[in-house]
């Protein structure tokens, strides 16, 4: 264990115990006995096999062969704490009325509150979402269990749409093993067995642009057996986003300053979409059922930029003065997908899963250059059709094994995903890598075969044990070159938690996990994109460099253990330290070299990944949730949410002091409050979100700077009735702005771009209403 390891878990671990030592004695109430449903669970929702679909204390003393159930009911209050407590696997549960409390707008904004789960970008703007702070794919990101398309992105996905979300800190068989990081599962609105309509109206306002949305979700029945959610929601995104940036150019030698490029650009961007998801379940029979759900997305964008470029320093001439640039597109999605449920007989089930859909986008891109005296300097038009086609059967087998505690799993997946991009590039009127070919394409097959075995070693005492083999095969052309990459890769698994005896609520948990990243399409594929700002066929810089693919990367492979105390309290709250650690083979990492293009007639500077060698990730996380009457004789009606996370990192192909993880900062921590006052239909809460400034050496040559980053949201929502609340947010409180800073050492030159990125606070106000 390291001195940080070493430094930070007592203290870690003395902070959740101070916590929570004055409930100890309160905490002698039983857990709540969950009520099975003989309903199925829903597809596409890995981990609800887990302990909740099982009485493992049930199979002691037997009468009939113990059965497993697929989803529970839980008596009282906080459902979802109590399924995090009953699975196997380290799993925490987000609810429906904890998505829509602050009122946002997209689920990314939802994300970034949650525990271990950080947003890159600058606040209101997106990001990709990360656990662990691992940026650049590490996280398995699922929509009803299945890994989202390419091109799809989480912003994609309004709060309405979502009934849950499942945070997995370490891989099972069945959910799958690209997942080093860890998996988001985000399971889209589940029918009620009652007939409801819930609508949302509201408005959101950032820089006197408003962004209006609205929804409508209804649940209903089917005849005796039938149940259905159809969700639809519509809005507008309209956002203006300002970016200042400083190019120095300095002699490694000397210090001195050779040039300096100072940028300002402002960008207008409009999006105006529809969501629609539905699901429809049919009971069949005692645990049998069979569902359809269906998920679409249609979304028209248009973003108009603008921006100048200033040479204080310099005998050079600037690449340009002024510049234009204007986009319009349009993408779509959708999805379709079947399962069934059904009992080979009393102590053997099984589940067929099939699905299929699309995703399609085309954009149409014009950029203009021009130079002080006004006259164009280059003129860019770049028209591009993107869509992909898949589809995937899964099929799975559970048996209880009789007179004993054992459920095994076997499942069989298949999935074929082909991703075509059609691209025409036109640079001052001549069509840039012509001889490429203006289509590439890259077709993905993937099989997986796994087993699962839930059971109790011992009283108290419960292990999930998995392996898991997966072979995924991805073929990718353009008009001269053909290759296939192949990954091959068997992962074994194991999770066990140790309940302390009752009446205490305590326990431990233990997983020992292999995981993997498979190179995606666009990092395998050779055709480039090239940067305007120094075009083709002339030279470029280090920081103007062209991208392309590399058709040789190997999977990163990783072994991971994590480590966890949990402590449940009588109302549902729960406190938690977990200490994890991965060690991975084959980074692959984003290099800039030199090379003699052959799109170009002279070299250019050229990113590519590349696999490094081996890295290593640690921390300690510390989750906290419980309300203040849990704690001290009070009737304060006051709810506290916390969560701090420490991370280290080394890459050993990468010169120190910061060869971290990409993205990966040393720490990030939430703290929200929820004030229900007594007597006056009105709520507060607020959550302050912080990650420290940080630093990260990319490569031997690049070095990366990020400033602290800062969001304050808070929200009061007013019950006007029975069926109506009205909602005011606030997100981005006392904005701060977001400063980066690049430093590459290439060429005898230090070359620095420190970028100046505008944040703002915007305000929401949502009625909602349930006839």
């Amino acid at each position: 264990m390291t001195d940080f390891v070493r430094r930070a878990l007592p203290a870690a671990l003395t902070a959740a115990l101070a916590i929570t030592g004055s409930v100890q004695a309160q905490d002698s109430v039983p857990a709540p006995t969950p009520v099975p449903s003989d309903t199925p669970s829903t597809v596409g929702a890995p981990g609800r096999v887990a302990a909740p679909e099982r009485s493992p204390r049930a199979a002691a003393k037997p009468v009939e062969p113990v059965e497993r159930v697929d989803k529970v009911e839980i008596t009282g209050k906080n459902t979802g704490t109590e399924e995090r407590r009953q699975s196997t696997a380290a799993k925490i549960v987000i609810t429906r009325e904890d998505i829509e409390q602050y009122g946002d707008s997209n689920l990314g904004e939802v994300m970034r509150r949650l525990p271990g789960v950080t947003q890159g970008g600058r606040p209101g703007r997106g990001g990709p979402i990360a656990m662990r702070g691992m940026g650049g794919g590490f996280t398995q990101i699922l929509l009803d269990g299945q890994r989202i398309p390419p091109g799809f992105s989480i912003e994609d996905i309004t709060p309405e749409q979502v009934e849950r979300i499942e945070i997995f800190r370490a891989p099972t068989a069945e959910t799958g093993a690209r997942a080093i990081a860890g998996t988001i599962n985000i399971i889209l609105r589940e029918p009620l067995r009652q007939t409801n309509n819930d609508v949302r109206i509201g408005d959101q306002r950032d820089r006197g642009l408003d962004s209006p949305q609205a929804s409508w979700s209804r649940n209903g029945t089917v005849g005796d057996a039938g149940t259905y959610n159809a969700t639809v929601s519509a809005g507008r995104t309209h956002l203006l986003t300002d970016t200042a940036a400083t190019t120095r150019y300095f002699d490694d030698v000397t210090n001195g300053l050779l040039i300096e490029l100072d940028t300002f650009g402002r960008s207008e961007s409009d999006r105006k979409n529809v969501h629609l998801n539905g699901r429809l379940q049919w009971r069949l029979g005692n645990g049998e059922q069979f569902g359809i759900q269906s998920f679409g997305v249609h979304t028209q964008f248009n973003t108009v930029s603008d921006g100048t470029m200033e040479q204080p320093v310099g005998t050079l001439p600037a690449p340009y003065a002024t510049r234009h640039s204007a986009t319009d597109g349009r993408f779509d999605t959708l999805r379709l997908g079947a399962n069934l449920n059904k009992r080979f007989n009393s102590s053997t089930r099984y589940e067929l899963r099939v699905g299929g859909g699309g995703y399609e986008s085309k954009s149409n891109t014009v950029t203009a250059l021009y130079d002080k005296a006004g006259s164009r300097s280059l003129l860019q038009s770049v028209d591009g059709k993107t869509h992909d086609r898949s589809w995937l059967a899964n099929a799975k087998v559970v048996h209880n094994v009789p007179d004993s505690s054992h459920a095994i799993t076997a499942g069989l997946e298949t999935e074929n995903v082909r991703w075509t991009e059609d691209s025409v590039n036109i640079l001052n009127g001549v069509q840039q890598l012509a001889d490429l070919g203006t289509q590439f394409g890259v077709t993905t097959r993937r099989n997986a075969f796994y087993l699962q075995d839930e059971f109790d070693i011992a009283q108290n005492w419960a292990a999930n044990l998995g392996l898991r083999y997966e072979t995924i095969r991805t073929q990718s052309s353009n008009a001269d070159d053909v290759f296939v990459n192949t990954s091959k890769v068997l992962t074994p698994l194991g999770h066990i938690v140790w309940r302390f005896a009752a009446p205490s609520r305590d326990q431990i948990r233990l997983s020992l996990t292999q995981s993997y990243r498979a190179p995606t399409p666009q990092q395998l594929g050779t055709r480039p994109s090239l940067n305007v700002t120094y075009p083709v066929p002339g030279a470029n810089t280090v920081l103007t460099s062209d991208s392309a693919g590399n058709p040789n990367l190997k999977p990163e492979r990783a072994n991971g253990i994590d480590l966890a105390f949990e402590r449940y309290f009588k109302s549902g709250g729960v406190a938690s330290v977990n200490l994890f650690q991965r060690s991975i083979r084959d980074l692959i990492r984003s290099v800039v070299a030199l090379e003699n293009a052959s799109w170009a007639s002279s070299p250019r500077y050229v990113r590519r990944p590349q696999n490094l060698g081996n890295a290593m990730t640690r921390g300690i996380e510390f989750d906290l949730k419980f309300q203040l009457r849990e704690l001290m004789n009070t009737q304060v009606p006051l709810s506290v949410r916390a969560n701090l996370n420490l991370y280290d990192s080394k890459v050993d192909a990468v010169p120190g002091p910061n060869n971290r993880i990409d993205s990966q900062p040393r720490a990030t921590g939430n703290f929200g409050l929820e004030y229900r006052p007594r007597g006056i239909p009105v709520s507060f809460g607020g959550n302050l979100a912080w990650t420290p400034a940080y630093a990260i050496q990319q490569t031997e040559t690049t070095a990366l700077q990020t400033s602290l980053k800062r969001v304050i949201d808070a929200y009061a929502l007013w019950t006007l009735n029975p069926t109506a609340k009205l909602r005011l947010s606030f997100s981005n409180i006392s904005p701060l702005h977001s400063f980066n800073t690049t430093t590459v050492v290439e060429g005898g030159q230090r070359q620095i771009v420190l970028s100046d990125g505008r944040t703002d606070m915007s305000v929401a106000i949502r009625l909602e209403m349930r006839l």
